[in-house]
């Protein structure tokens, strides 16, 4: 036991996608329990949080889970992309560790100072900024110390949240959790641009494909997509939703032509890859379904939901199988139970943005089915990959 706790802590992706899937599955039934009293005529009067319930669930779908999957992915991708070594296990404890708190003052919050709150939950993103601006100082290239815009913009946005919760101010929330939700998008636009084609190309050079029926790019699109992304979020913190529309459908409508060059037929001999394809696919659809809404047509909150469960939801599920099957010395290759996982994903969107649209005397049985699919294809992640995040690497 001993053992497998200090494996679990030696490497960020294990304890951040660990936690991850876990906290995918906890929340997902905290939050379907609660809608399911509500289905069957009853109120829940006091919840261990203070804040309304639907601010909870898309706080902490937002911050904590989509923090933990952002947390695990760059304390392993950015020691491979400087050279360098990784965080030490201690480092890596202590993180997650404030992470962890974090979630827990949410969840007790009812019973906390709300400063204190705020204190927890806000301490877990500036120790990683730090971590990941010493290690790219040893080799700054701009398109990795990028990243650090978008962990601060992520980082303002959940002061943004706190600050109304903490009586400071009174109109910020939606900012915050807006612009949370819109930085991990355009964190996923940018990152799933440069593995989404690569990944692909070097599964099909494994299969001996000639070198013109490989991924490519449209150049005009790839250099406008990556300063779009990095302003989409910067309107919406400031709550001008109007100003961020037209480049919510921009970025939505590069998303989609770049997917028509990533050779996705190809990639749908393999779960593992079309799960990539899938999840940007639905970021694309989601901008501009957002886009529009935000213009009176369609519904915004079933819009935001094909965002934050067939994007975000997709596309971790996705990059997290992907680096612990990697990283863990295993075959690049989905087992079954992460295979029904992704295509649970878009199945789950999907019927979340039916619930929306259709509403009516559907609502609760859609929510429901929805977060229940949620909730069973991240169990199946973990399930799944346990040995892999818990075990020895694999030699050979």
């Amino acid at each position: 036991m001993k053992a497998a706790l200090l494996r679990v802590v030696s490497d960020g992706f294990r304890v951040f996608f660990l936690a991850a899937g876990l906290f995918a599955v906890f929340s997902g039934l905290a939050w379907g329990m609660y809608l399911g009293v509500h289905m069957t005529g009853g109120l829940v009067t006091d919840p261990p949080y203070a804040m309304a319930p639907h601010f909870w669930h898309g706080h902490e779908m937002i911050f904590g889970f989509a923090g933990a999957t952002i947390g695990g992915f760059l304390l392993t991708a950015v020691p491979n992309w400087t050279g360098g070594s990784a965080a030490k296990p201690f480092f890596i404890g202590f993180v997650a560790l404030l992470w962890l708190l974090g979630r827990m003052a949410m969840w007790w919050s009812a019973s906390i100072p709300p400063w204190l709150v705020a204190a927890l939950d806000l301490s877990f993103l500036p120790v990683l900024i730090a971590q990941v601006a010493w290690q790219l100082a040893k080799r700054p290239k701009p398109q990795n110390v990028m990243f650090l815009v978008f962990l601060t913009l992520f980082w303002l946005s959940n002061l943004l949240t706190h600050l109304q919760w903490t009586g400071v101010t009174d109109d910020t929330l939606a900012g915050g959790l807006y612009g949370g939700l819109f930085t991990v998008c355009a964190l996923i636009s940018v990152l799933g641009g440069r593995v989404t084609p690569a990944f692909t190309r070097n599964a099909m050079r494994r299969e001996n494909e000639p070198e013109e029926a490989l991924p490519g790019n449209f150049p005009a699109i790839e250099r406008a997509a990556i300063p779009i992304a990095i302003l989409l979020p910067v309107p919406i913190l400031f709550g001008a939703q109007d100003w961020a529309a037209p480049l919510a459908i921009a970025l939505g409508v590069i998303q989609v032509l770049r997917l028509t060059r990533w050779r996705p037929v190809w990639a749908m001999r393999q779960p593992i890859l079309i799960a990539l394809h899938t999840g940007l696919s639905m970021l694309g659809l989601g901008l501009i379904m957002w886009g529009l809404a935000v213009m009176g047509l369609g519904s915004e909150v079933a819009a935001l939901h094909v965002l934050g469960i067939g994007a975000v939801g997709g596309m971790t599920l996705a990059v997290m199988s992907r680096a612990v099957l990697g990283h863990s010395g295993r075959e690049l290759r989905a087992p079954g139970p992460v295979a029904i996982a992704y295509a649970l994903i878009p199945v789950s969107a999907a019927l979340r943005w039916a619930a929306s649209e259709l509403a009516g005397n559907w609502y609760f049985p859609l929510v429901l089915l929805s977060a229940a699919l949620w909730c069973l294809a991240f169990a199946l992640f973990v399930v799944s990959l346990w040995p892999a995040l818990t075990g020895p690497r694999r030699r050979g």
